[in-house]
């Protein structure tokens, strides 16, 4: 086996496990910092894609400011009485349980469909600036607008509010 496989296997067992742990520990602050491994695991498989612009927008991005962003929303939030935040067995988990399974089955579909290679997203320079400029301002340019016209009025509405609350 060579060395990229092992690299991938390694990184993508310590990325699952580590999605697993975030999601199954009570305390909100360790999930934090498994979700943090995770993103990071999550960069490196994208190194080993050659993509090494998404690799550092994921850790400046997801594993800089939005943990940030949780471990402050966590730190207000003051979660003492855990109890109170149990959950049981009801009909929200059942549905979240059956749509990860069809997830899943979708991916593996996915996964047994196309041979490795020909799929667009694994075209060669997936992930370079140069593919993901093309991408946005050909392929998705309305979209791209639509998205930041959206940024635009919900900063627009934060400022109005804001000053609402001042006077």
């Amino acid at each position: 086996m060579d060395f990229e496989r092992i690299f991938f296997f390694a990184t993508a067992g310590v990325a699952v496990v580590s999605g697993i742990l975030t999601i199954t520990r009570r305390n909100p602050v360790q999930s934090v910092l498994f979700l943090i491994v995770n993103f990071f695991c999550i960069a490196l498989l994208y190194l080993g894609l050659n993509a090494q612009f998404l690799a550092i927008i994921q850790i400046l991005v997801y594993a800089g400011a939005i943990m940030v962003l949780f471990l402050f929303v966590i730190m207000l939030l003051n979660l003492g009485n855990e109890e109170a935040l149990a959950e049981k067995w009801g009909g929200r988990k059942l549905v979240a349980v059956a749509l990860s399974g069809a997830v899943l089955v979708q991916l593996i579909a996915i996964l047994f469909r196309e041979e490795p290679g020909t799929a667009g997203w694994m075209s060669p320079g997936f992930g370079t600036v140069e593919s993901l400029g093309d991408s946005l301002f050909r392929r998705y340019l309305l979209q791209f607008e639509a998205t930041s016209v959206l940024l635009l009025a919900a900063l627009v509405g934060v400022i109005v509010i804001a000053k609402k609350k001042t006077n």
